[in-house]
């Protein structure tokens, strides 16, 4: 019966089965490491599209990226608050 809950009531819902999941996980590390060393492999490939770096050097270039990434983001997110 999905379709006859209003979105907040979807939201609700979604938002309890999310803290009930992660309520039941003990190592949440363990859970999101997948998804870091995708992230991780996403910055390296930008920044190192043809592997020619040492692998120090692509982590660091890597990290850069990665901190840019999110500074950017953050500055969106605060402009697009100014603008509310």
């Amino acid at each position: 019966m999905t379709s006859s809950l209003t979105p907040a009531q979807r939201t609700l819902r979604a938002q309890v089965a999310a803290h009930t999941s992660w309520a039941k996980t003990t190592d949440r590390a363990a859970r999101t490491a997948p998804a870091r060393r995708a992230a991780l492999a996403r910055f390296e490939k930008q920044v190192d599209p043809e592997g020619r770096m040492t692998p120090r050097q692509r982590a660091d270039a890597a990290e850069s990226a990665r901190k840019a990434f999110f500074l950017a983001l953050a500055a969106k997110s605060a402009a697009a608050r100014r603008q509310r």
